[in-house]
C-alpha cells in the first residue's frame, strides 16, 4: 500500500462485528432494541430526576450526568454500528472518525470519573452522616461534575490531537466496529511509540486514580462498619453501595480487558465484543443499578439524619441537600 499523510485520506474501512451474514437481521434487531432500551432508560432517569424535587440530591445530582454521559457514549458509537450493519457500507470518514475517537474517549472518561464522584458521596453519607449536608454542598456537587466534564475535555482532546499527527496508508482498515484509539494508532504507518507512551502514562492515570480513589473509599467505608458490626448496618450498607459496586466492577474490568490485557491478531474479534457489551450491555445495567441505589441510599441516608438528636444542629427536615 502507498502510503499518505492525514490530509489524503478521505475514509477507513471499519470491518465491523465478527457476525455471519445469515446473522446479521437479528444481531441488528437485538442492538437496535437494547440501543433503545438505554436511551429510553436513561432518558427516563433524567426525567423523573428534573420533575421531582425530593430527587435533587447530591446522589441524583451525579447520576443525572451518569445517564447523560451513558446516552451520549451509546450514540457515539452504536448507531454508526447499526448503520454499517443495516447498509453493509463499513467506510467511515476521516473527519468522522477523529469526531468519533474525540467523543468516545471524552463520555468514557465521564463516566470514569463520575464513578468515583458517587463513591466520594457513598463515602461520605456513610462515613460522616452527621455532616453530610455540610460536606456534600451544592457548590460542591457542582464544582465535581464540572470538574469530570472538563477534564475529559482536554482527556479526549491531547488524544486526539495525537491522533492527528499519524499517517495513514490508502485503504487503511481498522479491525474494529469503530474508531477506537488504540486500533486506530495501530493501523497507522507511522511511528506512534509516542502515542502508546502517551497511552499508558496519561490514560493510565486516568484509569488508576479513579479507580484507586474508590477503593480507598471502600475501604474506608468497611473499617467504619467494622467499628460498630451489626447485620442492620451492613445491610444498610450494601443496600447503599451493592449495586454501585457491581458497576465498577463491570466498566473497570471490561476496561482492563479491551484496553490493557488484550493483545494482536487472534483477540482483535474479543475486543471488539467488549466493547460493544461495554456499550450496549452495561449502559443497560448502569441505568437500572444506579436507578435502584439511589433509591436505597437516599432511603438509608433519610433514615439515619432523621435519628439525629436536637444537639446535632440539624432537623430532620434539612436532611437532603437540594442542589
Amino acid at each position: 500500500m502507498r502510503r499518505d499523510n492525514q490530509s489524503s485520506v478521505s475514509e477507513f474501512l471499519l470491518l465491523g462485528l465478527p457476525i455471519r451474514p445469515e446473522q446479521q437481521g437479528v444481531f441488528f434487531a437485538l442492538f437496535l432494541a437494547m440501543y433503545l432500551t438505554t436511551v429510553l432508560g436513561n432518558l427516563l432517569i433524567i426525567l423523573l430526576i428534573r420533575l421531582d424535587s425530593h430527587l435533587h440530591t447530591p446522589m441524583y445530582f451525579f447520576l443525572n450526568h451518569l445517564a447523560l454521559s451513558d446516552i451520549s457514549l451509546s450514540s457515539v458509537t452504536v448507531p454508526r454500528m447499526l448503520m454499517n450493519m443495516k447498509t453493509h457500507h463499513h467506510s467511515i470518514s476521516y473527519i468522522g472518525c477523529i469526531l468519533q475517537v474525540y467523543f468516545f474517549i471524552l463520555f468514557a472518561c465521564v463516566d470514569n470519573l463520575l464513578l468515583a464522584v458517587m463513591a466520594y458521596d457513598r463515602y461520605v453519607a456513610i462515613c460522616h452522616p452527621l455532616h453530610y449536608t455540610t460536606i456534600m454542598r451544592g457548590d460542591l456537587c457542582l464544582f465535581l461534575a464540572a470538574g469530570c466534564w472538563l477534564l475529559s475535555c482536554a482527556h479526549g482532546l491531547l488524544h486526539t490531537l495525537l491522533m492527528v499527527q499519524l499517517s495513514f496508508c490508502e485503504e487503511t482498515t481498522i479491525p474494529h466496529f469503530f474508531c477506537d484509539l488504540a486500533a486506530v494508532i495501530k493501523a497507522s504507518c507511522s511511528d506512534a511509540s509516542l502515542h502508546e507512551l502517551v497511552i499508558f502514562t496519561e490514560g493510565g492515570l486516568f484509569f488508576i486514580v479513579p479507580l484507586s480513589s474508590i477503593f480507598g473509599s471502600y475501604i474506608c467505608m468497611v473499617v467504619t462498619i467494622l467499628k460498630v458490626l451489626s447485620i442492620k448496618r451492613i445491610s444498610k450498607a450494601l443496600s447503599t453501595c451493592g449495586s454501585h459496586l457491581v458497576v465498577v466492577s463491570l466498566y473497570y474490568g471490561t476496561l482492563a480487558g479491551v484496553y490493557f490485557f488484550s493483545s494482536s491478531g487472534t483477540a482483535q474479534d474479543k475486543d471488539a465484543i467488549a466493547s460493544v457489551m461495554y456499550m450496549v450491555v452495561l449502559t443497560i445495567i448502569r441505568a437500572q443499578s444506579h436507578e435502584t441505589n439511589g433509591e436505597d441510599s437516599s432511603s438509608s441516608l433519610d433514615h439515619t439524619n432523621c435519628r439525629r438528636s436536637p444537639e446535632d444542629g440539624e432537623s430532620p427536615s434539612d436532611s437532603d441537600v437540594h442542589l
